[in-house]
């Protein structure tokens, strides 16, 4: 295979004339310039330069070289050009994907802040549930994604890095009127004889919530499924059913519906941003993933978080 390198040299040669005037253009002696066309025309088994008195010019076979080299060093450095934009993030694309709640909070203003800084970039947003997101991201089909976890690991995690945003609590949903609704140290328990209003049953949330009752020695009697989390409230607020919902779901309240926290310490999912954990790391991960954090933290420290009603 030819060499980038004395194809570089070769150009500049046939641009300059002559040897001397090539070698004073890289700064490189001229012996070293000989030998380096001298070697090139060993690997192209022709001679390529004509030396005579004023200079050197090209053989036939060197002109059909030096035409192939000008398009591979302009491809070159084109490409150069590129992975400069890519890594001081003038270019390029992050993929992304989120769960839905956090999708509909954090990601927002976190996508709007970063375009600002980096318009060049090409964002994409994919939604699902992390158990389906997370092979994606292993996969290299995704760059970046948001995912939470209860106490029951996601699969697929030993390749990819996470850098923890918050924690979310789940908050009992009540119909406004009902009698537990003004029960100080509300505890699950209390919900036994309920029926329940939850998400798909093979959903992460669904089957907390399924061990959480099982841990308060009861069976929960699930009545509703909906993974629109607005539907769960509505449902809630016609009185079918109880509901544990995630605060990054209660952006926005029904007034009809009463929010208690319970007793003595409500459930939690942990949120987290994941990453490739190698070299397929993209150079605009790093900078999302920062301002993730500024938008979690924002979120926990601006007063964004729902409190219990």
């Amino acid at each position: 295979m030819l060499n980038v390198g004395r194809l570089f040299v070769l150009v500049q040669v046939a641009d300059c004339g002559s040897f001397s005037a090539a070698a004073d253009e890289l700064s490189y002696t001229q012996s070293a310039v000989s030998q380096q066309v001298a070697t090139l025309e060993a690997e192209a088994g022709m001679t390529l330069l004509e030396r005579h008195a004023r200079g050197v010019r090209l053989t036939v076979a060197g002109q059909a070289l030096y035409e192939h080299a000008e398009g591979i060093l302009a491809r070159l450095e084109a490409a150069e050009a590129e992975l400069a934009a890519i890594a001081g993030l003038r270019a390029g694309r992050l993929r992304m994907a989120s769960f839905p709640t956090a999708g509909a909070t954090l990601m927002p203003l976190a996508i709007a802040t970063f375009r600002a800084a980096h318009p060049d970039i090409e964002l994409t947003l994919a939604e699902g549930e992390p158990e389906q997101i997370a092979p994606r991201l292993s996969a290299g089909e995704l760059d970046l994604a948001l995912l939470f976890e209860f106490d029951e690991p996601i699969e697929g995690m030993d390749s990819l890095s996470r850098v923890e945003l918050l924690s979310d609590p789940m908050y009992l949903a009540l119909p406004g009127n009902h009698p537990l609704a003004g029960k100080s140290d509300l505890r699950l328990q209390d919900l036994r004889g309920e029926a329940w209003v939850q998400t798909s049953h093979e959903s992460p949330c669904a089957r907390h919530v399924v061990r959480c009752a099982h841990a308060a020695g009861f069976e929960p009697n699930v009545a509703f499924e909906s993974d629109d989390y607005q539907t769960v409230q509505g449902l809630v607020a016609a009185g079918v059913g109880v509901a544990l919902i995630p605060e990054l779901a209660l952006s926005v309240v029904r007034e009809d519906i009463a929010i208690r926290a319970l007793a003595p310490a409500p459930p939690q999912r942990q949120v987290f941003a994941a990453a490739p954990a190698d070299a397929r790391l993209s150079p605009a991960t790093p900078a999302m993933i920062a301002i993730l954090r500024e938008a979690a933290d924002g979120y926990e420290s601006q007063g964004k978080r729902t409190e219990p009603s």
